[in-house]
């Protein structure tokens, strides 16, 4: 069964950093894209960044472009995000996801991921 495990979330103040990381087991992890999504209290899951199986491709929400960035280790078998520049408003429980095998292209699309780790609680102090 596929398993995901998000780490290194907590408390940050605003213009700090923070490296999110997420380990996969239960799947031929270099075969899928990934991606990270974020939920705010109140609010629904929204996108946040994916990458391609081989990290030749990535894409960004317009909100963290030029703040995060995406990575992965195949070797591994883990997806990271890491955030500058944090602001108050990136305040969110974030998630790593599997997207669907059969989908060729790069989706934002949370219906478009088929497996979710936990979450990781990310809060950025003002």
């Amino acid at each position: 069964q596929v398993h995901l495990v998000e780490t290194g979330g907590g408390l940050v103040q605003a213009g700090g950093s923070l490296r999110l990381s997420c380990a996969a087991s239960g799947l031929i992890f270099s075969s899928y894209h990934m991606g990270w999504f974020r939920q705010a209290p109140g609010k629904e899951r929204e996108f946040v960044a994916t990458i391609s199986t081989s990290a030749g491709n990535t894409y960004y929400a317009d909100s963290v472009l030029g703040r995060f960035t995406i990575s992965r280790d195949n070797t591994k078998n883990t997806v990271s995000l890491q955030m500058n520049s944090v602001k108050p408003e990136d305040t969110a429980i974030y998630f790593c996801a599997v997207q669907t095998n059969y989908i060729a292209t790069l989706s934002r699309d949370v219906m478009n991921y088929d497996h979710w780790g936990q979450g990781t609680q990310v809060t950025v102090s003002s």
